[in-house]
C-alpha cells in the first residue's frame, strides 16, 4: 500500500471522528441547540460513535485516527501498522500528519454544521469546549496523569487484544472509548488523542468564531504529552503480556 492512500485514509477517518466528536459537544454545549444540556453521557456516546465510524473509514490504513496509537504499535515492535505498510520513519510521519490534518478538517466542518449555533452562544469557554478538552479543576501535574492512565488503557487494551484498530473491530473499538470516558473522562474531558485535541484547538485558533475568547494555549500541552507518553507506556508493558501468560503456565 502506497504511503498516499494511508495519509488519506487516515485523514479521512480521523476527519469524520472529529466531525461527530465535536459535532456532539457543539449538540450539547451551543445555545438553541435540539440537544442542548444532553448531558456528558450523551457526549461520551457520541465520541464512541464517532471511533466507529472513523474506524471503518479509515480501515484499510489499520485506522489508527491516533498518534498514540500509532507510537503504540511503534514501541511494540510492530513489523507493519497494517498490511502492507512496514513500520518505519516515513510510514510513521504519514499516519501522524494524516491524523492531524484530519483532525483539523473535522473540527472545521463541525463548526460550519453548527455556524449559526456559535454565533448565538455568549460562553467562549463553551465555544472552545466543542473543539478541544479541559480540565473540571485546574491542575497540570494531575491533569497529565489522568490523560496518560486514560491514554495507557486505550492503547493497551488495542494492543493486547487486537493488534490494530481494525484488529479488534470498530464496535469493540467505540466501546472502549465510551468506557474510558465514563470512567476516566471526568478530570480532563479525555482526550487520549493528541490530534484529536491539536487539530481542532488550532481550528479554534483560526476560524472567524465570534467571540470565540482564548484558545487556552497554556493547557494545550497536556493532551498532547500526556497521550504520547500513555502510548508509549502501553506498547512497552503490552510487550511483556506475553511473556508473563506464558511463565504463568
Amino acid at each position: 500500500m502506497s504511503l498516499g492512500i494511508v495519509f488519506l485514509s487516515e485523514v479521512f477517518g480521523t476527519a469524520m471522528l472529529t466531525l461527530l466528536g465535536c459535532g456532539v459537544v457543539a449538540n450539547v454545549a451551543l445555545k438553541g441547540t435540539k440537544g442542548n444540556n444532553g448531558g456528558f453521557l450523551m457526549v461520551t456516546w457520541g465520541w464512541g460513535i464517532a471511533v466507529f465510524a472513523g474506524v471503518f473509514v479509515a480501515a484499510k490504513s489499520g485506522a489508527h485516527l491516533n498518534p498514540a496509537v500509532t507510537l503504540g504499535l511503534l514501541v511494540n515492535g510492530k513489523a507493519e501498522y497494517a498490511p502492507g505498510v512496514a513500520v518505519d520513519f516515513a510510514s510513521t510521519l504519514t499516519y501522524f500528519g494524516g491524523e492531524l490534518l484530519g483532525a483539523f478538517l473535522g473540527a472545521v466542518i463541525s463548526w460550519l454544521a453548527h455556524k449559526q449555533h456559535f454565533d448565538a452562544e455568549t460562553a467562549a469557554a463553551n465555544k472552545l469546549g466543542v473543539f478541544s478538552t479541559g480540565p473540571a479543576i485546574r491542575t497540570l501535574p494531575w491533569n497529565l496523569v489522568t490523560e496518560i492512565i486514560g491514554t495507557f488503557v486505550l492503547v493497551f487494551v488495542i494492543l493486547t487484544f487486537g493488534g490494530t484498530p481494525s484488529g479488534l473491530g470498530p464496535l469493540a473499538v467505540a466501546l472502549l472509548v465510551v468506557g474510558i470516558g465514563v470512567s476516566l473522562g471526568g478530570p480532563t474531558g479525555y482526550a487520549i488523542n493528541p490530534a484529536r485535541d491539536l487539530g481542532p484547538r488550532i481550528a479554534h485558533a483560526i476560524l472567524p468564531i465570534k467571540g470565540k475568547g482564548s484558545s487556552d494555549w497554556a493547557y494545550s500541552w497536556v493532551p498532547v504529552v500526556g497521550p504520547l507518553i500513555g502510548g508509549t507506556l502501553a506498547g512497552v508493558v503490552a510487550l511483556w503480556v506475553p511473556i508473563i501468560a506464558t511463565v504463568a503456565k
